[in-house]
């Protein structure tokens, strides 16, 4: 049997409150095997959220992993899992706002991300982000536009190139299309589904949505 390239072993997340411990997330355990697309679907408040951030290491006080361990690719992470993150495994937000720098041209920001984690040089970079842009489908000529002169859906489009730029072997997708018009949710769930097919890069796909899940989770 195929091991699984992520394994999330009954992982609880908890706050501290003045009335004591909340239980963000539970004793929850899940596989996601490689070339995936694993969807976790539930209402709004009910901790998948915690469970992505947990993964990547993004909990901040007073929040904590209060139990559990978290497996890639046979490796325990939970307790360094900043070593893989943006590279080995990415992440895609709700808000594409949130991952983009309003002050930086979307080109400077593919660039320095590849580079971050890809030892070329600067050209070889930049052609990789044109590259990157092509694949998402807007005009490689918009590398030196700001990212307020891009519609919502073209902005997760940019988003996802970013995603994509380190190669990761997982991209964690949180609500990507909750903040689109119903129009362009379906473009950008079939371009985020197509592009990670064709390079066997697993997604965990968190979504309230669960005709998003049937379209698109195996």
């Amino acid at each position: 049997m195929t091991q699984p390239l992520l394994e999330v072993k009954n992982i609880s997340v908890e706050f501290k409150t003045r009335g004591g411990a909340l239980k963000a997330v539970d004793d929850l355990s899940i596989d996601v095997q490689p070339g995936e697309i694993l969807g976790l679907v539930g209402e709004s408040g009910a901790g998948k959220s915690m469970m992505g951030a947990a993964i990547l290491g993004l909990i901040d006080p007073p929040g904590r992993l209060s139990n559990g361990e978290i497996w890639f690719k046979g490796r325990r992470i939970d307790q360094n899992p900043e070593t893989l993150r943006g590279c080995e495994i990415s992440m895609i937000f709700q808000d594409p706002l949130v991952s983009l720098n309003p002050l930086k041209k979307i080109g400077d920001q593919l660039v320095e991300t590849i580079l971050r984690h890809k030892q070329m040089s600067r050209a070889q970079a930049i052609d990789r982000a044109r590259k990157g842009l092509i694949e998402v489908g807007i005009d490689p000529e918009r590398l030196n536009a700001y990212p307020h002169t891009f519609s919502g859906g073209m902005r997760q489009r940019v988003v996802i190139a970013l995603a994509l730029a380190p190669e990761p072997s997982l991209i964690i997708a949180d609500e990507p299309t909750t903040a689109l018009d119903v129009s362009v949710q379906a473009q950008i769930l079939e371009l985020l589904k197509k592009l990670c097919r064709g390079r066997g890069t697993s997604i965990i796909l968190i979504t309230h949505d669960m005709g998003v899940i049937s379209e698109t989770a195996d």
